[in-house]
C-alpha cells in the first residue's frame, strides 16, 4: 500500500525521497531531520536537501528551534496546492504556446485590411496583446475610439506613447501633439494611423475614407522595424522642437513648414487614393 502511495506522490511531481519523507511525517510528526531519515529510509546525507525543497514549495513546514522540527502539510491542503500549481502551469503554457503559434503563423505575412472599422478593430486586438509598449501615431477622432483598449493596456502596465494630430488628453498615456497637425491634414487631405505594438507587430494605413480605407497589418520584421522608427522619429522631432524651437523656426519656418515643403512630393491621402483608383 505504501509503495502505491509513493508512486501516486511521484505522479504529483514528488521525487522518491520526497514521497518517503512526506509519508514518514504523516505517520508521525513533528520530527527532526535525523528522525525522518531513520523512519523513511531517506539517506541522512540527502534528507535535509530533500526537506529544504519541500519547505520551499510549502509542502512541509519547519519550526525555528534547535533542532529544527518538521511537520507535513495536511493531505487535503497538499492536493489543493498541487491542483492550483498544475492549473496555473497549464494556463501559462496555454498562453505561451498560443502566443508562439500566433507569432510563427503570422511572422512572414502582410495582411490587407479594408474599411475604417476593420482597421481600428485590428489595432484594438493588437493593443489587447501588448505586454510592454504601444507606439501610436493617430488623429484625435480615431484615438478616442481606441481609448478603452489603450486604457486597459495602461492598467496592465503597458507604456502608451501617442503622437497625436489634434488635441487629446489621456491621463494614462504620454501624449505628444504634432506641431504640424493642421498643415498635414490639409496637405494630405486625410487621416492615417500608425501603430507599433511591442516593436513586434504594426498596423499602418489611411482611415479617413470610410469603407474605402486601407491598411496593412504585419509582424514581418522587415516592415515592423522601419514603421516603428517612423513613430520614434516623430518623438525625436517633438523633443528637439521643445528644446530648440526658436532656432529651428528661424531657419525652417513655423513648425518647420519650409523643411516640409522641400521634401513634399505631392498630395496623398484622399486625393492620392482617388488617383490610385481606391473606391472606384
Amino acid at each position: 500500500m505504501k509503495l502505491e502511495i509513493i508512486n501516486m506522490l511521484q505522479d504529483l511531481n514528488f521525487t522518491e525521497y520526497e514521497a518517503k519523507a512526506y509519508l514518514a511525517l504523516l505517520d508521525k510528526s513533528p520530527l527532526s531531520g535525523y528522525a525522518i531519515s531513520l523512519n523513511s529510509g531517506v539517506p541522512r546525507s540527502k534528507v535535509y536537501e530533500v526537506l529544504s525543497g519541500m519547505v520551499e514549495r510549502g509542502e512541509v513546514m519547519v519550526s525555528h528551534e534547535d533542532p529544527s522540527l518538521y511537520t507535513p502539510l495536511p493531505p487535503q491542503e497538499l492536493i489543493r496546492l498541487k491542483k492550483s500549481k498544475i492549473e496555473s502551469s497549464f494556463e501559462a503554457a496555454e498562453t505561451a504556446l498560443a502566443h508562439y503559434s500566433y507569432l510563427s503563423l503570422n511572422r512572414e505575412n502582410i495582411w490587407n485590411i479594408t474599411g475604417c472599422e476593420a482597421i481600428l478593430s485590428r489595432t484594438e486586438e493588437a493593443i489587447n496583446r501588448a505586454a510592454g509598449r504601444v507606439l501610436l501615431e493617430i488623429w484625435t477622432e480615431e484615438a478616442k475610439k481606441l481609448e478603452p483598449a489603450l486604457r486597459k493596456a495602461a492598467e496592465r502596465g503597458v507604456e502608451i506613447l501617442i503622437v497625436v494630430y489634434g488635441e487629446l488628453e489621456f491621463e494614462f498615456a504620454q501624449v505628444y501633439p504634432h506641431d504640424s497637425s493642421e498643415e498635414i491634414t490639409q496637405e494630405y487631405g486625410g487621416r492615417w494611423i500608425v501603430a507599433s505594438i511591442d516593436d513586434r507587430e504594426v498596423v499602418a494605413g489611411i482611415v479617413s475614407l470610410g469603407t474605402d480605407s486601407r491598411a496593412a497589418w504585419t509582424m514581418h520584421p522587415g516592415l515592423v522595424m522601419p514603421i516603428t522608427e517612423v513613430i520614434i522619429h516623430d518623438l525625436y522631432i517633438y523633443e528637439i522642437m521643445q528644446a530648440h524651437r526658436e532656432t529651428l523656426e528661424q531657419t525652417f519656418g513655423p513648425n518647420l513648414i519650409e523643411l516640409r515643403k522641400r521634401y513634399n512630393f505631392g498630395p496623398s491621402g484622399y486625393n492620392m487614393a482617388m488617383k490610385l483608383g481606391v473606391g472606384n
